[in-house]
């Protein structure tokens, strides 16, 4: 059997504003993934510092920072629990300039949690 040549498929994109940032603790698991771009979302969410992570949730009047990726269908069942979906996290449609893509925002708000009017977890931590 001859190897393939072809790229492997990237059907999906996600939106990842956290610890699976460029430099964060849970990056590695988009190795192969492909990086479109650095990306703020319109200024519809509240953003919770929870700790060892953020959390975003639909509604408030933030911008989120952070970045959009091309993944394949593993790497978004690899994503999908981490986060605990759909179980702590939910998945919803954002459009990007790359297309839609997935964003993960909390199901629940959460208890003592820090709001972060600046929208970027990674500058607070």
């Amino acid at each position: 059997m001859k190897p393939s040549l072809r790229q492997p498929a990237l059907p999906y994109r996600v939106f990842v504003y956290g610890t699976l940032r460029q430099g964060g603790t849970n990056h590695r698991l988009l190795a192969g993934a492909r990086h479109l771009g650095g990306w703020i979302t319109p200024p519809s969410y509240t953003l919770y510092d929870l700790g060892s992570y953020p959390g975003a949730m639909i509604g408030g009047r933030t911008p989120v920072v952070g970045e959009v990726y091309a993944v394949d269908a593993r790497t978004l069942a690899r994503l999908d629990h981490l986060e605990d979906y759909p179980r702590l996290y939910d998945r919803i449609p954002l459009q990007t300039p790359w297309g839609a893509a997935w964003m993960y925002v909390l199901r629940h708000r959460p208890r003592r949690a820090r709001p972060l009017p600046s929208g970027d977890w990674m500058a607070s931590t």
